[in-house]
């Protein structure tokens, strides 16, 4: 197995409002989630290359290999949480506009909104 870095599971939410760049609701959210689906494309691209020249340097045939690996239950967990640990990250802006959401709500808000679709 290869050694992996313990990362703590720490969220860090920043306080207060976030900047805007986009006039469009959700699209700064949107955009957030692209970024962060390209850091792991690269990084997971670049991890890639790195194994198929060190297996290459080695004489295996990585391709043949990967197909017919068959993981056990530990491998399957650990994808799973890596798996868990990267929607988090996706998510999190989703995360905090729905936590934040949450928070505002009030009785009056409710009872206002309720009031506002009844005028519709």
């Amino acid at each position: 197995m290869t050694d992996t870095i313990e990362r703590p599971h720490v969220i860090r939410d920043a306080k207060g409002k976030r900047p805007q760049f986009y006039d469009t609701d959700g699209l700064d959210t949107a955009m957030s989630m692209i970024m962060v689906l390209a850091s792991e494309i690269s990084t997971l691209r670049d991890r890639l290359d790195s194994a198929e020249r060190a297996a290459k340097v080695q004489g295996i045939d990585l391709a043949a290999g990967i197909e017919a690996l068959v993981l056990d239950q530990e491998a399957l967990e650990e994808r799973e949480a890596r798996r868990q640990d990267f929607l988090g990250r996706l998510f999190y802006l989703a995360r905090k506009d729905a936590q934040e959401a949450r928070d505002a709500e009030t009785e009056a808000g409710f009872a206002k909104a309720i009031e506002e679709i009844a005028e519709q």
